[in-house]
């Protein structure tokens, strides 16, 4: 199992550890309810070091970010990230990543799941026909998420380029914590606001960047927090996770994520999604709050009032923030609107729920 460079630090600060895509991770330390209230109230620090880093450079970088992925990376612009995601020749999706663009045309960092890495970085690799130059940066690569409505201005005294008026999905590169070449970005999983830092592991870099933020934070209510809470945090906002809520059997549209769907280029797939588009989805990815007392989980079946199987529940939990149950979940899209009642399969018993607004906070 691998560790990340502040695993030390974790167990240090008692956290409960667990193994998460190869990982050795913190799954919480002071609870997930606590950890979840002070993101969304204040701010938390999370190690997402586990996360991919790809760079691809060259005079055929974006042609071949173009091919494999489905938004339109052509509009970006050097300080600028986009949401996208890689489908698969089956009209499924491969992974979901984030896409920097470094230097127009030349030089992107491509962010991928952690349990996806060598599966997209082969799959990647299998369509560079360009001699795009391709470098996995993951294993050197450090990610801290600071995330939370007071994070950028706790932060801000530990850097000179400005970060308190870091737009949504761009990103700037400076000093940060005395450490060079840190790539500050407005981007997170949990809709709370705050950035996330990329810079490399060396010269003790990562213990002065934790060591400085921690200073900087702990006497603000600044604390750090768990993958629990990050799920916590990103179902609240409908935020896909992949592997739950999107895998390789289920399109971009039926999750909801036309809008990353761009048909003004040529990429895998294009016709099967524009074939869907035109005659509609069969399937749609829904959030929904539970009426009946109860917590749905992943894999538990969606039905009608009649025992009709509707389709099935992909991520589910007890929200912090809301006090209810409330989940993400393929239906039959007859099912699909506002306020349509379901019935959640929990053991033999069938618990009312019903269709509800994403995000739900």
């Amino acid at each position: 199992m691998k560790n990340t460079p502040f695993t030390q630090k974790h167990i240090a600060l008692g956290a409960k550890m667990a193994p998460f895509a190869g990982y050795n991770m913190p799954i919480s330390y002071t609870g997930i309810n606590d950890e979840h209230a002070t993101v969304r109230n204040n701010a938390g620090v999370f190690d997402v070091s586990h996360m991919g880093e790809f760079i691809l450079k060259g005079e055929n970088a974006l042609d071949l970010i173009q091919r494999v992925t489905s938004n339109d990376a052509s509009k970006l612009e050097a300080g600028k990230a986009q949401y996208s995601c890689l489908p698969n020749e089956n009209g499924g999706i491969v992974d979901d990543l984030l896409v920097y663009c470094i230097e127009p045309n030349k030089v992107y960092m491509l962010v991928v799941n952690a349990s996806n890495i060598e599966k997209d970085w082969n799959w990647i690799s299998a369509r560079n026909t360009k001699n795009v130059e391709m470098h996995n940066i993951s294993d050197k690569t450090c990610l801290l998420a600071i995330q939370g409505p007071s994070a950028t201005k706790i932060l801000q005294p530990l850097t000179e380029v400005d970060i308190l008026n870091l737009k949504y999905y761009t990103f700037v590169k400076g000093t940060f914590a005395g450490v060079e070449n840190v790539l500050i970005s407005a981007t997170g999983y949990t809709g709370a606001g705050g950035v996330e830092i990329y810079f490399e592991d060396k010269d003790g870099a990562a213990e002065k960047i934790w060591d400085a933020i921690f200073e900087a934070g702990t006497p603000k209510g600044m604390k750090a927090i768990g993958l629990g809470a990050r799920d916590t945090l990103r179902l609240e906002m409908g935020f896909c996770l992949y592997g739950n809520d999107i895998d390789d059997t289920t399109s971009p549209l039926e999750a909801g994520l036309g809008w990353i769907t761009k048909f003004t280029k040529d990429f895998t797939s294009k016709s099967t999604f524009e074939k869907q588009k035109a005659e509609g989805i069969k399937r749609k990815l829904v959030g929904f709050e539970m009426i009946d007392k109860g917590i749905p989980r992943s894999h538990y079946e969606i039905k009608d009032a009649e025992g009709n199987v509707l389709g099935f529940v992909t991520s589910g939990t007890q929200s912090p923030s809301l006090g209810k149950a409330l989940g993400l979940g393929y239906v039959a899209t007859s099912h699909a609107n506002l306020d349509t009642e379901i019935f959640i399969a929990v053991r033999d018993k069938l618990l009312k729920a019903k269709v509800a607004k994403i995000p739900f906070v």
